[in-house]
């Protein structure tokens, strides 16, 4: 009986396998990385959404080559150390592309884990140090800091004209490498810039160094952080009576700024990429109908958006190739022209980077709407 049982279990294990590796090869798995839960869960929901609903209409049509496309979701609450955990995990789940991270640090944290083992990321972290190392697993689908800062910078000096600049930030590596790059480009601009100072993420009362900047009487007040310190900041600035224009890099553009700043948020300006409500393209009008449709709410902003077209790109070479093999994939997409994606055409550079960048000007209204103003 135990040389039986033995028997048995050995056929029923290869038997289980076979299945597995059937399995396996009929489908394509997608991961994505993102802050799921934590401080920037509406960004990092949106990114999950946007690639599930992605794979959900390829399934609809019979999937990519052949095979359905399952989506595997780590959530890295926005940390390197939850990010790297994320790696290890969707590497050994057999994904071929990750989707994400949110955050620059997240998404750096796992960078090497992804090229080793042959795994294409692409993401939105905005962050210059993201395509140092060259990858040719890595693609960003949004656009570095460095041409945001040469952006905001000449829209300070020679379109507002702005004569006292206070830059801050948080301590992140996306928030000190803008800002960084900020003062750079101002520098080169000859503008007056008369205080650089740092908050702690998270701490809720910034009262200290506002006050210190009201001493110094900025024309402006720029911060290179994320959202959810920047409604704070805001509304912290108009309580102490600050008279200086708001500035908030891209990572201010979300929902919960002006949630967190209330009615302070009315005057504030802004500078992004095109929000989804500006985009002219079709491809986008039908991809936020078909979100609001599935999810009966908006993307949390043009973050997620990019992702999406970061796995559009992706599936494109899939299909043009018709290869899962990630380095024919990456070779095709490093000469990738003009894809029509959701945010405008796509384009990626040999290091990854994504070129042909365009930044808006917003101020929010009265009635807490956009207004392009630049």
């Amino acid at each position: 009986m135990k040389g039986l049982f033995s028997k048995f279990a050995t056929t029923a294990a290869v038997g289980m396998a076979l299945v597995s590796a059937t399995y396996a090869a009929d489908v394509v798995k997608i991961g994505v990385q993102a802050p799921i839960t934590g401080q920037y869960a509406n960004e990092g929901q949106s990114i999950d959404n946007g690639v599930k609903l992605i794979a959900e209409q390829y399934n609809a049509k019979g999937g990519i080559l052949g095979k359905k496309i399952e989506v595997v979701s780590c959530d890295d609450e926005g940390t390197a150390q939850k990010a790297a955990i994320c790696a290890r995990r969707l590497v050994n789940e057999g994904v071929i592309a990750v989707i994400g991270s949110y955050t620059t640090g997240a998404t750096e944290a796992a960078q090497t884990t992804y090229f080793r083992n042959k795994v294409l990321q692409t993401s939105d972290g905005t962050g210059d140090s993201l395509t140092k190392h060259k990858y040719w697993t890595f693609f960003r689908n949004s656009f570095q800091n460095s041409a945001q800062a040469e952006f905001t910078a000449d829209y300070f000096v020679n379109v507002k004209k702005y004569q006292r600049i206070a830059i801050m930030s948080d301590y992140s590596s996306y928030s000190t490498g803008l800002a960084d790059a900020v003062v750079s480009e101002l520098k080169k601009l000859n503008a007056n810039i008369i205080a650089v100072e740092k908050i702690k993420a998270g701490a809720q009362n910034y009262t200290a160094t506002l006050t210190k900047l009201k001493s110094l009487n900025p024309d402006v007040i720029y911060y290179a952080g994320y959202y959810n310190e920047g409604g704070l900041l805001r509304a912290q600035q108009l309580q102490l009576k600050i008279d200086a224009d708001y500035v908030g890099g891209d990572s201010n553009d979300n929902p919960d700024f002006i949630k967190l700043a209330g009615d302070s948020a009315v005057g504030s300006i802004l500078v992004n990429f095109p929000t989804p409500e500006f985009l002219p393209y079709d491809t986008a009008k039908k991809f936020l109908a078909d979100y609001r449709a599935k999810y009966n709410q908006e993307p949390a902003s043009i973050w997620a958006l990019m992702n999406v077209d970061g796995m559009l790109a992706i599936l494109h070479a899939m299909e043009e190739l018709k290869t899962e093999d990630t380095k024919k994939i990456s070779d095709f997409l490093h000469t990738l022209v003009d894809f029509p994606g959701i945010t405008g055409p796509v384009s990626f550079r040999e290091d990854g980077e994504r070129v042909n960048t365009k930044f808006n000007v917003y101020q929010i209204q009265d009635d807490k709407t956009y207004k392009i103003i630049y």
